[in-house]
């Protein structure tokens, strides 16, 4: 059985003059479709070279990406991406902003007012109907990031690739952001791959968390199985014995590999 996203004994390396540094090394890994799966990693580590490489925005030294039995050769629709710098157009409204999305996928598919109506219904998923005619510049940093999300949703996208979009948001925005993506995820069962540094968040929102080893020439060290029912409720997972074993078990892995770190 061909699984939906293959990654595929993927290396990457950068050559700059004469010298290479080797950042990816026989990356494999099998998604399924509607899973959630989070990367992480220390700094360097090529976590977000990797997603890249599926995004169709860098390509890699050896291997390859296959979504849905086709191979990745370039950025596509099929797989859009939120980064932590929401890269919203800033002459734009928020309603221009998702709709430039839209009419790009589907001005083929979709009149003139069903588009209208699929940007707006976009906008009510992450709850921005509201201000859909304010600009970047008169909104926050958690609604850009929302604004982001519903113009990747909007593209209808085989799998959603979210590089660290939490991270430069204070707590509590990053928590209801959280929550607001696994709601998304519970309601529409998209398929996601998401880049992060926080534990938390990466044993809250997955079905399985990578791993991976130190670079250069990084690999999957381990991968963790996320055996969390759906839907999951954050404050009842506080003292929630499946949720701590998955912590402490993403901790240790984080904590031996810093070590190697301080002793090279």
């Amino acid at each position: 059985m061909i699984p939906y996203l293959l990654i595929d004994h993927v290396d990457k390396s950068f050559v700059r003059g004469q010298s290479e540094t080797k950042v990816l090394k026989e990356i494999t890994l099998q998604v399924d479709k509607g899973e959630y799966v989070s990367i992480i990693g220390h700094s360097g580590c090529g976590k977000s070279t990797l997603l890249n490489i599926v995004a169709g925005l860098t390509p890699a030294t050896v291997g390859g990406v296959i979504v849905e039995g086709r191979e990745v050769n370039e950025p596509g629709p099929d797989r859009a991406v939120v980064f932590q710098n929401h890269s919203l157009l800033p002459w734009l409204t928020v309603y221009d902003n998702v709709r430039l999305a839209v009419d790009k996928v589907f001005s083929s598919s979709k009149s003139r007012a069903e588009r209208n109506g699929w940007t707006l219904h976009n906008l009510d998923l992450v709850q921005m109907t509201h201000a859909k005619d304010k600009r970047p510049s008169e909104i926050s940093g958690g609604m850009k990031q929302r604004v982001g999300l519903a113009r990747a949703l909007a593209m209808e996208p085989k799998v959603l690739l979210l590089d660290e979009p939490f991270g430069a948001l204070d707590a509590l925005t990053r928590a209801h952001l959280q929550d607001t993506v696994m709601g998304l995820h519970q309601k529409l069962g998209n398929t996601v791959i998401m880049i992060t540094h926080d534990v938390d968040e990466a044993v809250l929102l997955s079905d399985r968390i990578v791993m991976m080893t130190n670079g250069p020439s990084a690999r999957i060290g381990e991968i963790l199985a996320v055996p969390l029912a759906r839907p999951r409720k954050r404050l009842e997972l506080v003292a929630n014995a499946p949720f701590l074993k998955c912590r402490q078990r993403v901790l240790e892995f984080l904590y031996e590999r810093h070590r190697f770190v301080e002793a090279a």
